[in-house]
Formats: structure tokens, sequence, C-alpha cells
């Protein structure tokens, strides 16, 4: 039999999952689960693809504020605009996130749902990650393609529960991951019905309606999916709720996290990063026993091949 997960190293974590798998998708087993209770949720940013340096909605949205500058002279006297525009972190980080999401969500608010799809589809075509210069939409990780498909084969309902918002991540969700857009949970901006030209449209509004991170996961896969997932994965400290709320369910369980320990490859943070911070999450999964999947021992490859999902 072909393996289904070439990509992962064989060792103790690999055989976990397989194990998992099996015994919780071969009817008459003890731990059976009906295919309609298989949920799998994954996290996005560092868990299914490259966080590092930069979360990529921010890179999109920063973007984004440059083109819409023009139609906003007042942001000229904006202490984050003006820090946006000179690239000095040490400023943002004073400033903190929330002054700098206000002028994120302005810059593409008033658009319809229909126009801000499109123009996340020609950004994310085109767009590639600062240092290793790859499209975007090729550093998801080979090895997780390979679960997300094992996972579906057997039975599964894969969903990305992600803090990144819901409208950035389904355009291309379902090319990438095979995750369809009704799959995918995430934060969300608030919309507003309108009628434009005749025909009715949704706006999106200059504020967040949804914050699908931390605590807010458990709250989106209740209001979104309905059911406990029985298999989460996570790779940082907002992830950590979801994988709680996986772990106390009834009946059997895994709970997963990425570790970026393979500066070679990918790139090596944990405890103190800015971006994808693994600090407490890291010791209650050492506490909990769940599984630390290492990206330097368990996984061959990190990246698929350039241009190929």
């Amino acid at each position: 039999m072909p393996d289904a997960l070439p990509s992962w190293n064989d060792g103790p974590n690999k055989q976990a999952i397989v194990n998992f798998v099996a015994n919780v998708a071969r009817e008459g087993s003890a731990s059976y689960v009906p295919p309609a209770e298989r949920i799998a949720t994954f996290d996005n940013d560092g868990t299914l693809w490259n966080e590092y340096p930069q979360y990529v909605q921010l890179a999109f949205m920063l973007d984004q504020v440059k083109a819409a500058a023009p139609k906003h002279p007042e942001w000229a006297g904006n202490p984050v605009f003006k820090a946006l525009v000179t690239k000095d972190e040490k400023a943002l980080a004073a400033l903190g996130e929330q002054p700098l999401m206000a002028l994120l969500v302005q810059a593409n608010s008033g658009m319809t749902v229909d126009e801000y799809d499109k123009t996340i589809r020609q950004w994310i075509a085109t767009a590639r990650h600062p240092t290793l210069k790859r499209l975007y939409t090729d550093l998801e990780f080979q090895p997780q393609i390979e679960l997300l498909s094992y996972l579906r084969a057997n039975g599964f309902k894969t969903f990305i529960v992600s803090g990144g918002t819901l409208e950035f991540m389904r355009p291309w969700s379902a090319a990438v991951y095979g995750v369809p857009p009704e799959n995918v949970v995430g934060s969300s901006q608030a919309v507003r019905l309108e009628t434009r030209d005749g025909k009715v449209n949704l706006v999106r509004e200059p504020t967040f309606e949804f914050n699908d991170d931390g605590p807010g996961k458990p709250m989106g896969i209740y209001m979104h999916i309905g059911q406990r997932p029985i298999l989460a994965f996570g790779n940082s400290d907002g992830d950590q709720q979801m994988l709680e709320y996986t772990a106390d369910g009834i009946g059997q369980r895994l709970v997963l996290l990425v570790h970026h320990d393979d500066a070679e490859r990918e790139f090596a943070y944990d405890r103190v990063s800015r971006v994808g911070k693994l600090d407490k999450a890291l010791d209650e999964a050492t506490e909990k026993k769940w599984l630390l999947v290492s990206m330097k021992r368990d996984w061959k490859t990190i990246f698929p091949e350039a241009g190929k999902q």
C-alpha cells in the first residue's frame, strides 16, 4: 500500500496519526467515530503555511493601505500611517495593535464583498514572500497538504479555523488546501446590505465583527461548525483554546502543534517571537502529552515543488 504521508518521516508522531485515524475510522473499533462526527480543525498561519516574518494577510492589508492612501489625505497626520510608510517597527509596536487594525480596516472598507474577493485573488496570484521569494501559495506545508487529503480519504471533514479573516482565506482555500470556502472559519469584518445600481450588494464596514483567535476559536467552531472537533492542529498560543476544547471532548482525541524549529529550511521561533508565539501552549503540550510535531525531525520536506500543489 502506498504511503499516504510520504513527506512525513517515520517515527512516533506519524505513527500516532496513522493509528488514530485507523481507530476512529474502523467500524467495530472501540474508538469508532461516525463520519458525520469526524471533524478536524486546522489553524492556518504557521500551521498550514508560512507565517514568518510577517503574517500573509498583514502583507496584503499593508498593500491595501498604500493603494488607498491617495483617497485619504487625512492619513498624512496619522502616526500609524507614518510608521507604516517609514517601516518604523519600533513606533508601530509602541502604538499597539488597535490603531493599526483601525487603519487597516479603513483601507478596504466601502468595497462590496465581490470587489474585495477580486482584489484578494489578484494579489494572491502575484504576491511573493520577502525573503523566500516564492508565491505565498507555494509556501503551504507539503506534509499538511498530505494530512488534509489523508483525513478526507478516511471520512473526515476538514476545516480551517484561523485568526485571519474568512474573507481573505475563502477565495483560495479550495485550490491550495482542498478546503471549500464554507469550511473556513475566521475573523470577520462587518458588512451592510446596500443597493447599488439597482443590485443588492454586501458592503464592507470599517469595523471588525468577530475575532476568531484565542478564546474566539472554540466560539467560532460552535457557531460555524456546530460540533466539537476530534482532531485539532495548531502552532501557537492563539490556538491553545481550540486545542483544549478538542482535547476535553468525550472519546479518543488527537491534538497536535507544529513546532517551527528548522532555521535551515524555514524559520526557527517559539517563545519570544512576535509572530506565532508558542509559549504557554508549548508548556501545556508537554504537560498533557499533545503531539509536538517538529518541522526539523518529522517532516522530510517543508514546501511543495514550486508552482505545484
